[in-house]
């Protein structure tokens, strides 16, 4: 059985269990996220692309959906990961890089990108077709949203069937925070009421069964729906159950599925827990993980500071912030502030546009300077205790050393130890 199929059995029959997905094309992301599964005993580790991320014309990490494939294994087999516990996820998979293009001409490369996931090994399919291309009325209707996706399910059938394998499973739905956190501050944040989950639910359904495509629906594992989580720049909407009980009920009247929330970045460890006990059981997590990594960095740049002579310091600090001012394509649409608040912005806004920019060669270079200068002369545990406390008592249980790389990853594990707590079966209560 399909890991995520048989995930969703066990939490419809036992009301507990969950699964954390993991949005980040981040290496050091990555491999934080695999040796946790591995330490963990996870039998399984979920990782996405966006659409915006990775497509047939390399997306804003240059990468394919094959490259990406190939990225993630090449992770797992260097670190001795068995690849069969990984499962790839394709998120917002629809026009939404084209929407400059008319309705025809951006389905067609939406198409072309859905069938290339599922040829390279993706097997969990977000269907999202709500975006508005260049001739389209804005919103969408609903019934044209599900149109273009039973098109994008059926290019996705298609290509399982020529590439064979393990066939995908999707997730439908839309109503969901804008992607990578709100852009403004957040007013009135409306949870999905029941009736319109359920008659997202029901169009699709009916629409897939119309185009024949039962056995496609029968692999329909989860619903995006809005919870009531959000974040902006500096704030963050926490999950209140009371809040979404009858949305949470509502699922339950729907057999072999559940709800999947997106933008769960920042939620506490208790919220995200009382998330998948009410059946937000698929979590994704995508700029909660490059802010700790970006805390990470900072905390390292900070002990060089102090450990290593001034002459010999990579500065990686001032050089990220320095290349973000001189190409502020990334942000510039997001970040509104100036002078000391946009000084904030770039560096701490919790939408963390500054995960855009690390691959640019003068930051990695930085990156890799920084590294090595603590690799070289490595710092006492009274300054790791200071910057970096996650990670020292990961040092001290043994599970971290003082390689800046072991404690930048510790770092990031300490997010995912929440999300470990919140989608391990609890017995219910």
């Amino acid at each position: 059985m399909h890991a995520l199929i048989d995930l969703v059995a066990r939490h419809r029959q036992e009301h507990a269990g969950g699964v954390t997905s993991i949005c980040s094309a981040h290496p050091i992301v990555i491999e934080a996220a695999l040796r946790h599964a591995q330490r963990a005993g996870d039998a399984m580790v979920l990782f996405e692309a966006t659409c915006n991320q990775v497509n047939q014309d390399g997306g804003y990490t240059g990468m394919t959906p094959a490259g990406f494939v190939d990225f993630v294994q090449g992770i797992a087999t260097r670190i001795g990961v068995d690849r069969a516990r990984i499962v790839l996820g394709g998120d917002h998979l629809g026009p939404n890089p084209w929407t400059a293009l008319d309705a025809a001409a951006a389905m067609a490369k939406a198409e072309a990108m859905v069938a290339d996931y599922v040829a390279a090994g993706f097997r969990k399919i977000h269907l999202d077709c709500s975006m508005a291309c260049a001739d389209d009325p804005s919103p969408l209707p609903e019934s044209e949203i599900v149109r273009r996706a039973v098109h994008l399910c059926r290019a996705a059938e298609a290509a399982h069937a020529q590439a064979g394998g393990e066939p995908p499973v999707y997730v439908i739905g839309t109503e969901v925070p804008v992607p990578g956190g709100a852009t403004e501050a957040i007013e009135g944040l409306a949870v999905t009421t029941p009736q319109a989950a359920l008659d997202t639910i029901q169009a699709h359904r009916e629409a897939f069964a119309a185009a024949g495509l039962e056995d496609a629906w029968g692999r329909v594992i989860a619903s995006v729906v809005q919870p009531g989580v959000e974040f902006d720049h500096h704030d963050v909407v926490d999950y209140r159950r009371d809040q979404a009980r009858d949305l949470s009920r509502a699922i339950a009247t729907v057999p072999g599925m559940v709800f999947e929330a997106h933008s769960t970045d920042y939620q506490t460890r208790d919220a995200l827990r009382a998330l998948v006990e009410d059946h937000f059981a698929i979590l994704k997590v995508g700029p909660g993980l490059t802010f700790a990594l970006r805390e990470a960095l900072w905390a390292l740049d900070a002990i060089e500071r102090e450990w290593v002579d001034a002459d010999a310091q990579a500065r990686m600090r001032e050089v990220v912030v320095a290349r973000m001012r001189e190409q502020p394509g990334h942000w510039q649409r997001y970040y509104h502030a100036e002078g000391r608040s946009l000084a904030v912005d770039l560096q701490y806004s919790l939408s963390d546009r500054m995960r855009y920019y690390w691959p640019d060669p003068a930051i990695e270079a930085a990156r890799r300077r920084l590294f090595e200068n603590l690799r070289a002369d490595p710092p006492p545990l009274s300054l790791i205790s200071q910057h970096l406390p996650h990670a020292l008592y990961a040092v001290r249980n043994g599970s971290a050393t003082r390689d800046p790389l072991s404690l930048a990853m510790a770092h990031v594990s300490a997010v995912l130890d929440d999300y470990h707590h919140a989608c391990r079966h609890h017995e219910s209560q």
